[in-house]
This record gives structure tokens, sequence and C-alpha cells, in this order.
């Protein structure tokens, strides 16, 4: 974190994240890690009228009269910059939940419902069953 001054004296804060994080694998449901990398510089206001008009390339960090934990601050941004999604390696995925996921249901665990809409055909004048 680097806290500074712009030229028109508003406070910002540059938030720059790298790190390795232990996130769960979306296809095996393991743990696995990846990087997160980001850099944000975040302009502190008071109001969120001043928030308003900050330039597009400051977030604004709104502060009241509650103390801002720079904890939280860091946890935000981690947040943030995490992808949607994270996978193992194809080869690194534990095969076996990767082959239920996969495969489809056997012919015999499938069961044949009844249209429900049968019956509206039936109700169609012009076509007898």
């Amino acid at each position: 974190m680097a806290f500074s001054r712009d030229e028109e004296g508003r406070y910002l804060v540059t938030v720059d994240v790298d790190a390795t994080v232990s996130v769960t694998c979306q296809r095996c449901l393991e743990p696995t890690t990846t990087t997160v990398q980001s850099s944000n510089t975040l302009a502190i206001v008071w109001t969120d009228e001043q928030a308003r008009h900050l330039p597009k390339h400051l977030d604004p960090l709104i502060l009241t009269e509650e103390p801002c934990v720079l904890r939280e601050l860091v946890e935000d941004e981690l947040m943030l910059s995490l992808p949607p999604y994270s996978y193992h390696e194809q080869a690194d995925c534990n095969e076996e939940l990767v082959g239920l996921a996969a495969s489809e249901p056997e012919q015999e665990q499938r069961e044949e419902k009844p249209n429900p809409f049968e019956v509206l055909a039936q109700l169609k004048p012009g076509e007898k069953h």
C-alpha cells in the first residue's frame, strides 16, 4: 500500500496485490492455487457526492466516522482480483469426480415421464386420438 496526494490535493491509496491464494477447483472440488495480481488507486472521500465527482481512473474509498481497517481493504482487493472460475489442469483433477461429471446417466436410470401437454393435444379441435 502506498499513500499519497495528487495535484488536486486528494488523498490517495494505491493498493498493489501480488499473491498466491488457495481456492477450490470448480471441476473436482479439491484445493488448488492461483496467482492474483492487481493494482488499484483509491481516492479517499467522505461523501457520495465527492465520490461522484472523481475522475474515472480513481475508485472511491468512502470513509465514515468508523476507522478504515486496512486488512479489510486488502481482503476486498484480493476478492476483486480472483478469477470467476478456478480449475486445475485437466490431468491434475481428481479423475473419478471428472469422470462422474462428464458421464451421461445410464439408460436404465432414465425414466420416461409422461408429457404434461399430451392432455392438451387431445383437447385440440380437429385432431382425434
